[in-house]
């Protein structure tokens, strides 16, 4: 089959057997041309919960589709590949909670949505980039704080809130290459352009960087938000760099220009119209997170919905 078959069976398929495709923000564009719900981490897990379909297939990496069966577990969670993991995921277990909170007994384990159903289990409240500032400052000051994994969206965080969280030593290995020398060379380059950097990123612990005027600190959906509300003409996007293809789709006559061209997440391009058929027509490979641990994980999640 072609292209145009490929999308015309997807489709099919799709409305037979009363399924969903939600796609992040870094998939292939001709993977976010076709599903029905493209957004950040936040935004999935919440269309994971509202959506009345049978069958979600979720394209991105295996935690946001674990989550997505941990919010909606009477639904089928399916993905086009399930070797599409996530370094940040990778960097901690749940042994590596159970072990902290033995010896804090009393402290809070904050955990970036980034992170497998078993590491959620451990957790007492989840975070994404665009509420981890809100559920932090939900939490007592008196309060000893654990934030895994994503040590540089924990810094921060720390430098935002005036906590001395303790940080995790994760990253995302896409997000840790934009430094803050990278910033300001973009800067000098564009002058007139506003920065719209992901907290990831290993330049968000740097003061300089957070007081530069025309650098903003956003989520994926926050970037889209602020690049269609502004007067600014010209945006140099500090994420991955797929995000720009909706940009560009729904916000004409202004360029985005990506911070690092060749900084791409290989495990979102695993998804691609090819996978996605053949996971329909399968109805797998399915992610069914164990009731033992979906219980105990659902808890961080709600209680962050719930702000």
């Amino acid at each position: 089959m072609d292209k145009k078959e490929i999308i015309e069976r997807i489709l099919q398929l799709k409305k037979e057997k009363n399924a969903v495709i939600l796609a992040h923000y870094y998939t292939n564009p001709e993977i976010q041309d076709i599903c029905d719900f493209l957004g950040d981490s936040l935004g999935l897990s919440q269309e994971a919960g509202k959506t009345d379909a049978g069958i979600i297939l979720f394209c991105g990496v295996n935690f946001m589709a674990e989550t997505a069966s941990i919010i909606s577990p009477d639904k089928k969670v399916i993905v086009p590949d399930p070797a599409a993991g996530c370094s940040l995921a990778e960097s901690i277990t749940g042994e590596d909670l159970a072990e902290w909170k033995a010896a804090n007994p009393d402290g809070v384990v904050v955990a970036y949505v980034n992170t497998t159903a078993e590491v959620k289990a451990h957790t007492d409240i989840c975070c994404t980039s665009a509420n981890a500032l809100k559920v932090v400052e939900s939490i007592p000051a008196d309060k000893k704080i654990l934030f895994v994994p994503d040590r540089h969206l924990g810094k921060y965080i720390n430098i935002k809130t005036g906590r001395n969280m303790e940080l995790w030593f994760g990253d995302c290995c896409v997000h840790d290459r934009f430094n803050s020398q990278m910033v300001k060379e973009m800067a000098a380059l564009y002058p007139e352009a506003d920065i719209l950097i992901h907290p990831e990123s290993s330049c968000s612990g740097d003061e300089e960087i957070l007081n530069m005027p025309n650098a903003y600190f956003y989520s994926t959906s926050g970037m889209v938000k602020h690049a269609a509300k502004s007067d600014k003409k010209q945006f140099i996007i500090a994420t991955e760099k797929e995000i720009i293809h909706h940009m560009q789709k729904t916000i004409p006559g202004k360029e985005f220009i990506p911070i690092n061209s060749k900084a791409v997440c290989g495990h979102m391009k695993k998804a691609t119209l090819e996978k996605v058929l053949k996971a329909l027509e399968s109805e797998g490979p399915e992610i069914k997170v164990p009731a033992e641990i979906r219980d105990r994980a659902w808890i961080p999640i709600k209680r962050m919905l719930e702000l």
